[in-house]
């Protein structure tokens, strides 16, 4: 049994992922601490440039996990 039996492409997609999720999860909780101490114009200000963001990274990182699933699936 091998250690990496995931082609380096999935490998790199779950890896992006994992990372992606842990900053989506710092801003969230950076926002919700920005709330409660009363920082809300800053976050306001602040929220449509992230989440600019995310929306584009996360549909590479959609586009990049289906291509590897693909190449997996014909593996």
């Amino acid at each position: 049994m091998t250690t990496n039996q995931y082609s380096p492409l999935m490998r790199l997609v779950s890896k992006i992922l994992k990372y992606f999720l842990l900053v989506m999860l710092g801003f969230a909780i950076a926002y919700i601490l920005s709330t409660a101490f009363n920082a809300l114009p800053i976050a306001k200000t602040l929220l449509p440039i992230v989440v600019f963001w995310f929306q584009k990274l996360g549909i590479i990182l959609l586009c990049l996990l289906a291509a590897a699933v693909i190449l997996e699936s014909w593996r």
